[in-house]
């Protein structure tokens, strides 16, 4: 059996000293932790995939913390990232969370304020993921559909009832009982709220969008 891995830290600061004791703190509350102390070599490397957090100094030779950030955020990196800065200033602080911070700490930061900060952090990432991937399955499955089943799932969707739905397209009520089915089953959805629920903003997406050439 496949052990599962805790969360993963990420600490970019170019000062080993602050890495180490960051680290011993973090790794208290059971999440793992890795050091960085090039910046440049962390954006190369780092393990996007890892559920976690990234704690990142504003203040480093060669590139800046926030420089860090607006390359992160451009690549679409989406661990939340928390920046710490022994010198903040008003302006460093809005510009880090309009570059995308999720937190802004100064040094000495608080111990039960940062660890209280990351667990936040790595509870709203795997949020984030598992809202990702299911967006991604209620898209796979959407796409299974017939354009018929599509049809009848827009107009479910917009409140009709079997008959209203077949004088609308066309077909007898039993014709339309039946799309309805299969389309219920290929979407794994098991009420009509759960239809709802899961696949109206892909529908209303579908129906916004210009028809292909």
């Amino acid at each position: 059996m496949t052990a599962v891995l805790s969360p993963l830290i990420h600490i970019v600061d170019d000062d080993e000293a602050v890495r180490a004791g960051l680290a011993l703190l973090i790794s208290t509350v059971g999440l793992r932790v890795q050091g960085w102390g090039d910046p440049q070599q962390f954006l190369r490397e780092f393990p996007r995939g890892d559920i976690g957090a990234i704690v990142l100094d504003v203040r480093m030779p060669g590139i800046s913390g926030l420089a860090v950030l607006e390359q992160l955020v451009a690549q679409g990196v989406d661990q939340p990232v928390v920046m710490l800065t022994g010198h903040g200033t008003v302006e460093m602080c809005r510009r880090a969370f309009k570059g995308g911070a999720a937190e802004f700490l100064e040094k000495p930061v608080d111990d039960e304020v940062l660890l209280e900060t990351l667990q936040h952090a790595v509870r709203t990432h795997v949020k984030s993921r598992e809202r990702l991937a299911g967006d991604r399955e209620a898209r796979e499955r959407y796409a299974q559909l017939s354009d018929r089943e599509r049809e009848v799932a827009g107009l479910i969707v917009e409140g009709l009832t079997n008959k209203e739905i077949g004088r609308a397209l066309g077909l007898s009520p039993r014709t339309v009982e039946t799309h309805r089915a299969h389309l219920f089953a290929k979407l794994q959805a098991e009420s009509l709220a759960q239809l709802i629920r899961r696949y109206a903003a892909l529908i209303d997406e579908e129906a916004a969008s210009p028809p292909a050439p």
